[in-house]
């Protein structure tokens, strides 16, 4: 595309934001010198632009755990991944349910690393005692 019609596109009253700053890091990199210039066949300078956000891995999928028909006699795990006053909102649900659910089990405990970083210990730990997990992730 022509730098010229970049420039049109990016101030078009129905270009998005998103599509506004892409055009506008186009423009950036046309201008920069990082893009590679190409000439045509009637001798007008064009540009190729990469796309910066590059191309996402493929997604494992997994089944979700199949839900128990009661929760009587389990214990429930309440992982805190020390996200702002999460261990506050599930040290309440623990008070909550040792009134309200007496025949579950729950055990507080806080994970190690961040939110989506492995804990084997832990999860081990859940594990061992046929446990189930819920984890307080904010946002």
């Amino acid at each position: 595309m022509r730098l010229k019609q970049l420039a049109s596109l990016a101030l078009m009253p129905a270009a998005s934001a998103g599509g506004i700053i892409g055009l506008t890091l186009a423009l950036a990199l046309a201008n920069s010198g990082v893009a590679a210039a190409q000439t045509n066949a009637s001798g007008e300078q064009l540009f190729t632009v990469l796309n910066p956000t590059g191309i996402a891995p493929e997604i494992e999928r997994s089944s979700m755990a199949e839900r128990p028909s009661s929760l009587d006699g389990k214990t429930i795990y309440l992982v805190d991944v020390t996200f702002n006053g999460g261990d506050v909102f599930l040290q309440e649900m623990q008070n909550w349910m040792a009134v309200n659910m007496p025949d579950v089990q729950t055990e507080f405990r806080i994970k190690r690393g961040i939110y989506s970083a492995n804990d084997p210990e832990l999860w081990e730990e859940i594990q061992s005692v046929d446990g189930m997990m819920i984890m307080a992730i904010g946002h």
